[in-house]
């Protein structure tokens, strides 16, 4: 693909999180949305349109949320960067649990994935995924014919996936200092999600204890009360939602389960 040049990325395009394709060239924008979005390559004053009003806009964004703006906000190129600024009137949420406004003056994104949020209409979260190719650096020499070695993802049914994400929701927002949900919190917003599964507090751990139980029993350590010791308090889920996201079972665009909207 000629530097530049924009490509489309369908929207079951996978996340950005896993990466992005091998021979990149330095500086390459890749933008992700729900419903889709775009690479594109540096340039002085270069722009990317994300928003809700799919006409108008690169990467649409939110597009059945009336609360998002038709043009939300904009990715430019200045000098050997990209920066991010705000036009709509929701503010965007980066990593660290900044809020970036409309009227704040252009945040320049760092290098590798970014995922940036905006809570919509109903609490529901909408996700821009971002990466930026980094310009120089060191690297390890090329090797174009060694197949790439995928990190170990962990197997979940689909009721666990559900119940760790509404655990783990404050990680993967990228807050400075997460903690685990409550059982009783995760169980509140499991049934506001799925009001007819009936959730509890109890239910809600055993879960959760099955899916550490299982992991301790393959060689994840940090997941028993013998190996951390008392008190307990968060270590065991905290040290369970590292793995599952350094294993890349769990990532940003897993929040969607929490649109009931959708």
């Amino acid at each position: 693909m000629p530097e530049g040049r924009p490509n489309e990325l369908p929207a079951n395009h996978h996340s950005l999180a896993l990466g992005v394709p091998a021979g990149v060239a330095p500086g390459m924008l890749h933008v992700l949305a729900a419903a889709g979005g775009i690479t594109v390559g540096p340039k002085e004053g270069r722009t990317v349109l994300f928003g809700r009003s799919r006409p108008d806009v690169h990467v649409c964004f939110g597009e059945d949320d009336l609360r998002i703006s038709r043009e939300h906000g904009a990715l430019t190129c200045r000098g050997d960067r990209w920066w991010i600024s705000m036009r709509g009137r929701l503010p965007l949420r980066l990593p660290e649990s900044r809020l970036l406004f409309r009227q704040d003056e252009p945040v320049p994104l760092r290098t590798g994935y970014t995922p940036l949020f905006v809570r919509g209409s109903h609490e529901r979260l909408h996700l821009l995924e971002v990466h930026v190719q980094p310009r120089n650096g060191h690297r390890p020499p090329a090797d174009h014919h060694t197949p790439t070695s995928p990190p170990r993802t962990w197997h979940l049914t689909s009721v666990e996936k559900r119940v760790v994400v509404v655990l783990a929701q404050r990680y993967l927002l990228h807050e400075v200092h997460p903690i685990p949900l409550s059982w009783r919190q995760v169980a509140a917003h499991l049934n506001e999600i799925r009001p007819t599964d009936d959730w509890n507090h109890k239910k809600v751990e055993r879960v959760v204890a099955e899916v550490r139980s299982r992991l301790s029993g393959n060689g994840v350590p940090g997941l028993t009360r013998e190996e951390v010791g008392e008190p307990i308090g968060n270590t065991l889920n905290h040290n369970l939602i590292r793995e599952l996201m350094e294993s890349t079972t769990l990532v940003p665009p897993d929040l969607r389960i929490l649109d009931h909207d959708g």
